[in-house]
Formats: structure tokens, sequence, C-alpha cells
């Protein structure tokens, strides 16, 4: 009467209580609070058949016998409340559980790669009645059940059965897609809290915050040819070049509330938009459940949910059909490193620190004001490689970004002497982070081959994108934040300041092989008073536009696969703001249209260079040419063709200074005409046009320890590419 029974199926329900030959009988045991009758009818008869049931306690728990039935067919309730309503229907503890000793076992040793296909809510027919099948995690709960419109927000008419693993089941007659759900939790002592499902497939849009009952099958998917040729590739071989995107402040819906575009407009509008602009592959900021739009996604309350804000799951799934149908990949940001503290949520799910440590030292991100992920509970890491597997299997995603790893590698993160716990071994390394990266990154390839595991990492740690069985973490690529602040400082400085600082330019080719890399210009870099990307670049407009057009030149043929933030493309000048449109109306003024054009051409020839792409991980697609001339603030290097292209190497030249060379001569190791690729100066992108001349004759001259040379004229604050004919 209490609801605190962890095993309710053995008391109520459907119970064979005497096996006489002549007249076998059942005994059914109801608990319906409110009711003042009770009856029982098979399936069947007729409600008028039913048989009343005797009232054993006020609270309305009611029991009596019927005739025993094989085979076994489910029984009908029909209850007449106190306040005269009456109602027909079926008793979920007619039914036995459906999770099988299998499934909980593997969950509990951390190793069941489809547990979202077990635990939370799904829609089944059991025994020829629909309804959905409610599974969660939550092992020090005295108490847990599922609580909906459904039986009116009450705990105590759908306790839910414990079984092994401190998992809580049962199927609920008659609920199903579209329902709203959560689950309440009586603690050992005595609280109960209401929590959204940890494994529900979807959520309202906030600031509500209830599990949205969900199927999983009834998309129809057109990218088979898609997903077969991604099996097969080789990414570290591929052009992939990111435009990363915050969908809520890309294009808003003015007027319209949520100001949200929705898949099927964003669809319309981003596809064609990205596929014009030559980029490979679409990152989304945003897209698991999270309640506050101030937090881009970065502290998620629906592991497993898309959020509300743009559709539902199918019009996510019919949104990334798309992009394959068009030849772009989809990425996403995920966050295992920690989540918010909403009281919906995983914090302190059953009452216990369960998904969290339960020492702060090791369970608390103070600067972030969020939860640590306990990463050494099998049940946790579970939770989390599977959640990656559920968004390659259930959405085709081609990779996850994986955010702040570098606060999951270490113990000592963000805190100070006393405020963290050293790892048994008397080290700042957390062992168990290390373990559940490794289990999350051979999974992703053993489950999801040819997708793209990604780490937002700023550290020194070591084989990052080393493959796990050779000891590394196995992700495939890194983010290379050392680069990119090194090249900001270099572009932010005034360029009479730039030959003291020459370093900052080269260094980042010391170590640009120790992993396999990833460029990026993310949103990071153009918040919280760090200025837009155009904007970051000094002197007048006309210098600031032209330092813009360098680095992004330097960028594209610099080794390592690229990203780029939305905005970025054709200059804006405000940094981003998430709750604004881009200031697409910049667009209207010629000189953003030209960055614009620009940023397409390099992205065509980034794609379209085999010898640009295709080497981006292999020290020998790389070679100085000339390196040391601060001085001018010059330099120039070779991206060279690999065994697969036999073409001639790419001749990529850059002038850091206001001031034209005029007769500079760059070593080259063949003679012949050189064609150019590219030029950041060319009128047609807003520059000056100073290197008028498409082609240049090599001389045989020496230069660069090289037998030829290119005499060239170098434009101000630019960039040239060229590539022997």
């Amino acid at each position: 009467m209490h609801a605190t029974h962890r095993e309710p199926r053995s008391v109520l329900g459907y119970h064979e209580f005497a096996r006489d030959a002549e007249q076998p009988l059942a005994l059914v045991r109801v608990l319906e609070p409110d009711a003042a009758e009770v009856a029982v009818f098979w399936e069947d008869e007729s409600p008028g058949a039913a048989r009343p049931l005797t009232s054993l306690h006020a609270a309305g728990l009611f029991e009596g016998r019927i005739p025993y039935r094989r085979p076994l067919i489910p029984y009908r309730i029909r209850v007449r409340y106190r306040n005269g309503h009456e109602l027909v229907k079926h008793d979920p503890y007619f039914f036995a559980p459906q999770l099988s000793d299998f499934d909980l076992y593997l969950f509990g040793q951390g190793n069941h790669y489809r547990i979202w296909s077990k635990l939370g809510a799904h829609p089944t027919v059991l025994e020829g009645l629909a309804g959905t099948r409610f599974a969660v995690w939550a092992p020090n709960a005295e108490r847990v059940s599922v609580v909906g419109s459904f039986n009116l927000w009450d705990g105590r008419r759908h306790a839910m059965q414990a079984r092994t693993a401190g998992v809580w089941e049962l199927f609920v007659p008659g609920v199903g897609p579209g329902d709203l759900y959560k689950y309440e939790l009586r603690s050992a002592g005595g609280g109960t809290r209401l929590k959204a499902d940890p494994y529900g497939l979807q959520m309202q849009l906030r600031p509500d915050n209830c599990s949205v009952v969900a199927r999983l099958d009834g998309y129809e998917w057109h990218d088979a040819d898609w997903l077969e040729a991604r099996r097969h590739a080789n990414p570290r071989r591929q052009a992939i070049n990111v435009y990363e995107v915050h969908l809520g402040s890309w294009r808003r819906a003015e007027g319209r509330h949520p100001p949200f575009l929705n898949w099927g407009e964003a669809a319309d509008q981003l596809i064609p938009y990205v596929k014009d602009l030559g980029f490979s592959h679409i990152e989304l900021m945003g897209v698991a459940e999270h309640p506050f739009d101030g937090s881009w996604g970065y502290q998620v309350a629906g592991y497993y949910a898309p959020t509300a804000r743009f559709g539902t799951p199918d019009e996510f799934r019919s949104f990334i059909d798309r992009c394959h149908g068009a030849g772009l990949g989809v990425l996403m940001d995920w966050v295992p490193a920690h989540f918010p503290k909403d009281d919906h949520g995983l914090a302190e799910f059953d009452g216990s620190a369960l998904y969290e440590h339960a020492d702060p030292r090791q369970g608390e991100h103070r600067e972030w004001g969020t939860k640590v992920f306990n990463f050494g509970r099998n049940e946790v890491r579970n939770f989390l490689v599977a959640n990656a597997l559920y968004w390659f299997e259930q959405f085709h995603l081609d990779g996850l970004r994986v955010d702040a790893v570098a606060s999951m590698l270490y113990l000592d993160y963000g805190r100070e002497p006393g405020e963290w716990i050293p790892n048994p071994y008397g080290g700042r390394e957390n062992l168990g982070a290390i373990d559940f990266l490794r289990q999350l990154n051979w999974a992703a390839r053993e489950y999801a081959p040819g997708t793209l595991m990604i780490a937002e990492e700023s550290t020194t740690f070591a084989g990052v994108t080393q493959p796990t069985h050779l000891g590394g973490l196995g992700f495939t690529f890194k983010w290379n934040m050392g680069w990119m602040n090194d090249t900001l400082r270099y572009m932010a400085l005034d360029p009479v300041f730039r030959s003291h600082e020459h370093r900052l330019i080269t260094f980042s080719f010391v170590y640009a092989w120790s992993e396999s890399f990833l460029l990026p210009i993310s949103h990071d870099e153009v918040v919280h008073g760090k200025r837009a990307l155009l904007d970051k670049m000094p002197g007048d407009e006309w210098q600031k536009r032209a330092n813009y057009r360098l680095f992004r030149t330097y960028m594209t043929v610099h080794p390592g696969k690229k990203l780029m933030f939305m905005g970025c493309e054709f200059g804006q000048w405000h940094e981003w703001r998430d709750a604004a449109s881009l200031d697409w109306g910049l667009l209207e003024d010629g000189r953003h249209r030209e960055l614009l054009e620009f940023n397409g051409a390099l992205n065509r020839l980034y794609s379209s260079a085999q010898a640009l792409h295709g080497s981006d991980c292999d020290r020998e697609g790389f070679a100085w040419i000339d390196v040391n001339n601060a001085e001018q603030s010059v330099f120039a290097f070779e991206r060279r063709a690999t065994a697969g292209d036999p073409g001639p190497p790419l001749v990529c030249v850059f002038n850091a200074t206001p001031v034209p060379r005029d007769d500079y001569w760059v070593g080259v190791a063949a003679p012949g005409r050189y064609h150019k690729l590219l030029d950041s100066d060319e009128k047609r992108f807003g520059g000056s046009g100073y290197l008028g001349a498409t082609e240049v004759e090599a001389i045989a001259a020496s230069a660069h320890g090289r037998s030829f040379a290119l005499r060239l004229s170098l434009p101000p604050l630019g960039a040239v590419i060229f590539r022997r004919a």
C-alpha cells in the first residue's frame, strides 16, 4: 500500500492457485487506487461476464479467483471509481518480464552495445496487445514507477518490477507513441523524485522536460550506397572539410515561436548552401536534448533524444538522409565528459551518485557547474558507448566530435591542489576515462566502420589517434589546438612585428604528423570577446580582408583536415550570437560576396587536389622550400603528391606583409611551366591583382637548394599556389 514493493508482480497480476482437474482456478490481484469496485473478465468474454473481486484494503487492493485458462490469454479489468467514472483496461501485471538474463548480464559487464533497444520506452505488442515496455537502471531506488497522463502521474499505479543488475521493467498496455512519461523513484530515505528517462528517445521542447514514447522503426532510408562507400573509405586520405553549424542561430524563423528552422527547412536551405561552398561535412552543435539554449547543447539532459527544437527524430533522420543524397557527411557534437544538475536529469538519479562520482573531487566540474561521469562504472560506460553507436545506427551519422576530451583524461583538470584525487599509481591521469575512450573508439570501428571519431583535445597526451591495439586512444582525428592558437596569434599581429614571431607560423610543422590532425576554427574562437575571424585581422578594412585571405589559404594548404564555423565564410564582423541569425545582410555588400567566393574556391581546390588532402597525415606529403625568411615574413613550402597520385607537387608561397616582393625567387625541383591554381590577391576576391600572370616558366637557377626557380612578384598580404603543368 505504501508502494515500496520491489517485485510487485510477485503479488499483483495473475497467479496459478489450484490445479484441481475438474475446476482449476487462478488468483488475480489488482491495485487500483480510488476504486470502489473491480471485476475481471477474459478477453474473449463480454464485460457482462466479469467476475467481481473482493476488496482487501480501502486503498484499492482487490483479489479474486477466476477460472484457469490454457492457452493463457490476457484478461481485462473493469473498474468503477468512487467518483462514478468507469474504465475497462488490461492489467500490466499479467505480462511476464521481457528483458533476458543475458541482456542484464551484458549490461552489468558494460558490454551491451545495443542497450538502448532494451532500456527506455519501446512500443511493442505482447500477447496481441499494443503497449509500451519500460525499463530503467536505478539500483539504489527502493521503488520505481512509470508515471504519465495515462495513470494520472500516480506512482502507485504502475510500480515496476526489479530485475538483476539494478534494472526495473514493466509493460504497460495501451501506452504508445506520443505519450508523455517520467519515472518516479523512491529512495531508501523515503523521498521521491521525478526523472526523465536516461534512454528516452524523444523529449518535450524546453522548458517542459517529460520524455515522450517514440518508435525506433518506421523511417525508410535511401542512403545505402553512401553507407556502403563509407564502410570502405580511408578518412585519412579523404578531403574532410567541415562546416560547423549551430542551427538555432544559422538562420532563424523570425516572428515564429520558437524561432528555429525545422529539419525540413534546414535541409532546403543549409544543404545547398554548404554544397555550393564545397564543404564535405556539416557538423551540428546541440543535437542531443538540452534544457538551456545558452549552453549551445553542451549540457545534455537527453542523450538518446534529438532535440525537439528542430522537429521529431524521424525529421532529423530525413535531414541526414538528404545530406547523404547531396554528397555531404553529417557530424555531431557529442558530450560524454559531463552533464548538468537539472532536477529531471541524470544527477543523483536514484537518490545516489549513480551516473556521477559521489566524491565532488571526482564528480564535479566546478568551473562548469556540472557533474562528471563515473567512467569506471560498467553501466555508465555502457550508457555512453552504446549512445555513440545509437547515433550511428539509428541516425546514420558519419562521425562524432567528442567534446572536452582533455577534461576527461586528467583528474586535476580545472582543479587546484587538494581538489582532486590521484589515481592508484599516484598520477593525474584518469584511468577509467582512458579505458572508456579506448572502448568507445574500438566499438565505433567494430560496429560502425568508416565513421569519424574526432577528439577536441588540447594537451600533449600521447597517442590520441593511435589505434587502440597499439595502446592509443583510437580516435580518427584530433583537433590541432596548438596550430589554431599560434596561427591566430600570428595573424593578429601588425605585420611589422611578424618578423619577430616567425616561429608561430612554422612551429606547427614540428609536430604536424605526431597525430592525425584536424585544423579547427570553431565557435569557441569567435565568442566571449575573442572577436569574429575577419575582425581579428590587423590593419584597415582592405588589410583585414587581405590578411583573412592569407590566413584561409595557409589553413587550406597546411597539413590536416579542416573545420570552419558558420559566418566566417563570408566575413561576419560581429562575434557569434547564439540568439540571433548570422548577419546575412552583409552579402548585399560585394566585398562579403567576394570572401564567400574566395572560400568556395579554396574548398574546391582542397577537395580536387590529391596532394592537399591525400597526404594530410603523411610527413612525406610536405617539404619546406623557404622557412627562414623571418625578416621579410615570407615562407614557402610544397604539398607533395602521394604514391596514389603521382602528379607534381603544389608550390605554396606566402607574403605576410603589406609590402610587395618583386623578383622573389622560389626554388622548385623541376623545369617547365607552372600554372597558378589560386591567388588570394586576385581582383575577383577583392585583392589588388598584383601578380597578373597565370603561368610562370621555371628558370635554371639555384634557389633554396633546388636547381630551378620561379621568379615571382609576390602580392602584398597574399598567397599564391602553383603546380607544374
